[in-house]
């Protein structure tokens, strides 16, 4: 089989269609009742601020449970997320996003976005697969592109005196990143932006609405494959058209799953942690003073902002019947992995909910721990310090214009959709 008949248009439409059914649940949204036996990370009161939630239940029920999404669980405390995290014979990774719909036994191990919805011993291979293209020094090459950029975009913005950073500034920095390390047309921005906000927070539409809507993710996916079959170039995206795993090129579903894998996980953390950080930056003056006099103390500010405001939280399902620290389990239940929660757990961290700029010891878990933490860590760092340095440098006097008018993304990915910004 050549490259080009494994992405044939018509075979490609007939698997997705033909794709073996899951379990599906009714979509549960509406206000909390209690959130130690009740919750949803889907609610504006979560979105807006999770922490204190997360502090209570950390104290009086550290495991808290939900009915809704046909039934979930919540660890707060570091301990019980890093078990779960590291514990790949009694949790599942074939879905790691909430939502009403269970993927079948039969899409483990592989899953639908390889190698982060993969079972061992699959993930170890295609996970393999990837680092050669996400090591240091590749990412390196980005950051002189990634740094001309930053600055084209408030080129764009000078002269105003209020700026929406979420909007106008961070969503924009890894759209464009991502979209040069696979080779697709810059232009196509708004399209990936649109495909992040379906995949993280349409979690609770119906399928028959879902499923549209992950089709047209695909689509545009086989269309890009398709281009770089009929023209290889130099990209992510040839990359793993050409690749092989156990000596054969890999199935349409991987590539293109793992490309769906980059373009939104790869997008939409990012962002959040670059429009998190301005928020803080914002509305601590001390330390965005301090941070432009003693500019060599951003590495450290930089992971005290990942560990303070995680934006990602990954998902488990059970894979059997089990007792677990106290809870009663059953087969299929969704665990949620709280990066935000753990980070924020004074047995973990000294000073836990505070922000220290120049904090010395920060072994945070804002990329995930265990086997599926984020190979694309090193371009995420180099992404936000680049995004930081610019906008310190060029911006070094700013605060919230209203912070009222501060939204955040509702679901597993935390970040500001709209940080208004007073100039000056």
């Amino acid at each position: 089989m050549t490259v080009d008949d494994r992405f044939q248009q018509q075979e490609f439409e007939k698997r997705m269609r033909n794709r073996p059914d899951g379990v599906r649940n009714e979509a549960v949204t509406g206000p909390v009742s209690d959130w130690a036996t009740d919750f949803s990370h889907t609610e504006p009161e979560w979105a807006a601020d999770p922490y204190p939630i997360q502090d209570d239940l950390r104290q009086r029920c550290p495991i808290a449970h939900t009915d809704r999404f046909g039934g979930a669980w919540l660890p707060t405390r570091y301990e019980d997320v890093a078990a779960i995290a590291y514990d790949t014979e009694r949790f599942s990774s074939r879905s790691i996003i909430v939502s009403n719909f269970r993927p079948p036994l039969e899409a483990a191990p592989v899953g639908g976005t390889p190698p982060i919805s993969s079972d061992p011993p699959f993930h170890h291979d295609a996970r393999k697969l990837l680092l050669p293209m996400f090591t240091k020094s590749v990412v390196s090459r980005q950051e002189p592109a990634t740094r001309a950029f930053c600055h084209s975009l408030l080129d764009a913005l000078e002269g105003q005196d209020v700026i929406d950073a979420a909007r106008d500034y961070a969503q924009h920095i890894p759209t464009r990143v991502i979209a040069d390390m696979l080779g697709f047309p810059p232009e196509d921005g708004p399209r990936f932006r649109e495909f992040v906000e379906n995949a993280l927070e349409g979690v609770n539409l119906p399928p028959e609405e879902r499923g549209p809507r992950m089709e047209k993710l695909f689509g545009y996916l086989l269309e890009q494959i398709r281009d770089h079959v009929d023209n290889p170039r130099d990209d992510l995206t040839t990359y793993l058209v050409n690749a092989e795993l156990y000596g054969r090129k890999l199935e349409p579903f991987h590539v293109a799953g793992t490309m769906a894998l980059l373009l939104i996980a790869g997008i939409d953390t990012t962002w959040s942690a670059i429009g998190a950080s301005l928020w803080h930056l914002a509305r601590t003056p001390a330390d965005r003073e301090r941070l432009v006099a003693e500019p060599a103390l951003l590495p450290s500010a930089m992971e005290e902002f990942l560990r303070a405001y995680a934006p990602v939280t990954m998902a488990r399902l059970v894979k059997e019947d089990m007792h677990w620290h106290g809870v009663d389990m059953k087969a299929d239940d969704w665990v949620l992995l709280s990066f935000p929660a753990a980070n924020r757990d004074p047995a973990q961290f000294d000073r836990a909910d505070e922000v220290v700029i120049d904090r010395e010891v920060n072994r945070h878990a804002a990329f995930g721990l265990g086997i599926h933490r984020c190979a694309g860590s090193h371009l995420a760092r180099m992404e936000l310090r680049v995004a930081l340095e610019v906008w310190l440098e060029r911006i070094p006097v700013f605060g919230l214009d209203d912070p009222a008018a501060v939204t955040w993304a509702t679901g597993q990915v935390r970040g500001p959709r709209t940080l208004p910004l007073r100039i000056g």
